[in-house]
């Protein structure tokens, strides 16, 4: 997994950061999201998944796995983080 530097994830969090770490296999998070423990990842279907396409998902506060669509909030912020997964 490839991760941008400590500079460029400090300059770029902005939607399009959050998608390119994504697409690198991490998950991301916002720091203005006020749940505790949220964090989006990318699923890539395989053989036994009833989606064809790959997409995002939210872990939410519950622990629940569900598809996620961007709002326009989320769209146009810049406070987006890498997630570092608990144990991680």
């Amino acid at each position: 997994m490839e991760v941008p530097s400590r500079i460029e994830t400090q300059e770029l969090r902005t939607i399009g950061w959050a998608v390119k770490i994504l697409q690198n296999g991490a998950q991301v998070r916002r720091s203005g999201w006020n749940g505790k423990g949220q964090y989006l990842e990318l699923q890539t279907p395989d053989a036994n998944s009833k989606m064809t396409l790959p997409y995002v998902f939210i872990s939410t506060v519950q622990g629940d796995l569900v598809p996620w669509l961007c709002s326009q909030t989320d769209l146009l912020a810049t406070d987006w983080e890498l997630n570092t997964p608990i144990g991680g």
